[in-house]
């Protein structure tokens, strides 16, 4: 099994308390742990510009422009998004961006990629909010531009939602084939049929039941289309909640309370709860059952965040001892 670790970035509130001045050294600080050892493959951060569980004044860094500092900052872990919204960059542009800091990195770009939800920060940046069928549909476009440009070095498509005519791309990625696609979101009909044509990569319900039952959706989509299912990577998202013993299960749980009720109280019981019933709450020896259960469904890819990344390490660094080693 591979692990990604997400950065925090102030979208999730998790750099609340720390000075604007001081919150990128805090992410950098983290960026440069996971890229000193061997236990994450990729750091992760979230396309995203107003906080959740609401929108607050807090800070929420911009995704593209921390992979840009990331590529100079570090050597060996892989960048990704997860996920990138389609609409809020020109899919042209956005292969352009990507593939410059591809050439920055030395070839350790992914490309998350999805239709977007979140209809407040739409709405506030000038985004409007489409539905879902034009959102997923603008996603089936950006995508094939974006491979045109990285297959080709040149881009030309005449669709409903983007037109671009010959726009090129230069550089070139440096990984062969460009940049690897993960595309986000676990819509049935739609959005698992425009992994199948295009991803190397999914993302979805982290749960076994949502997990299995998301992966027989996409191989069937798989099957319509002649594609291989045994070649796309199925990862999924997890909160991680660890503790030596339960006494320590719960005081994180009850850290994550403290520090939520400082900022958006309103939200902060059902923000515990949400993060009590993940699948990865509990011992090291827990966590790696239920890992090793939905390695047997085929996740082999667990991105992780941890709540209290920014202000204590002590869970990343129990992570990376008792769990990422037993499921390697």
């Amino acid at each position: 099994m591979r692990f990604g670790l997400f950065i925090p970035q102030g979208w999730r509130l998790d750099l609340t308390g720390i000075a604007p001045a001081d919150q990128w050294s805090t992410m950098n600080d983290l960026v440069q742990h996971a890229d000193a050892g061997d236990s994450f493959e990729s750091v992760w951060v979230y396309d995203h510009f107003h906080t959740v569980p609401e929108p607050t004044t807090e800070a929420t860094h911009e995704a593209w422009t921390l992979m840009a500092a990331f590529a100079a900052t570090t050597s060996r872990v892989r960048l990704g998004q997860m996920c990138t919204c389609m609409a809020y960059r020109n899919p042209a542009y956005l292969a352009k961006v990507a593939a410059t800091i591809d050439v920055i990195s030395g070839g350790r770009v992914e490309m998350g990629i999805g239709a977007g939800w979140y209809e407040h920060e739409w709405r506030a940046y000038g985004y409007g909010f489409p539905g879902a069928g034009a959102r997923i549909a603008a996603l089936d476009e950006g995508v094939q531009i974006m491979k045109q440009a990285w297959e080709t070095g040149e881009a030309t498509l005449d669709g409903s939602h983007y037109q671009v005519s010959g726009a090129r791309v230069h550089p070139q990625p440096l990984q062969a084939g460009g940049i690897p696609f993960w595309i986000a979101g676990g819509g049935e009909k739609k959005t698992l049929r425009i992994a199948a044509q295009y991803a190397q990569y999914t993302n979805f319900d982290g749960s076994p039941a949502g997990f299995a039952h998301k992966s027989a959706v996409l191989e069937g989509h798989c099957r319509e289309q002649g594609r291989d299912f045994g070649e796309i990577t199925r990862s999924a998202n997890y909160n991680v909640v660890i503790g030596r013993d339960q006494a320590e299960v719960d005081a994180r749980l009850a850290w994550i309370g403290d520090h939520y009720r400082a900022t958006v109280p309103a939200k902060a019981d059902a923000t515990v709860a949400e993060f009590r019933n993940g699948p990865l709450v509990g011992t090291p020896e827990q966590i790696v059952a239920t890992l090793t259960e939905l390695r047997g469904l085929g996740m082999t890819y667990a991105i992780t965040y941890f709540a209290e990344a920014a202000y204590d390490r002590s869970g990343i660094e129990l992570f990376e001892r008792e769990v990422i080693p037993a499921l390697r």
